[in-house]
């Protein structure tokens, strides 16, 4: 992931985390446990349950 992108997920993460929720009704407070450290490890986990590429989960976390 890029490094823009990371920064935007530890300054925002509380919204996004329920933008996601709100938008995937397949994700759960679980999948989305931010933890330091395993941000990366985090964001793959979601990105395959979703079924995205890393592109289009790239474009999904930018336009939340």
């Amino acid at each position: 992931m890029k490094e823009d992108a990371t920064l935007h997920v530890e300054k925002s993460w509380p919204d996004q985390k329920n933008r996601l929720k709100n938008q995937f009704n397949i994700l759960h407070d679980k999948d989305l446990r931010y933890e330091n450290g395993k941000k990366d490890e985090m964001l793959e986990k979601v990105r395959e349950k979703l079924g995205k590429t890393k592109e289009e989960f790239d474009s999904l976390m930018a336009a939340l």
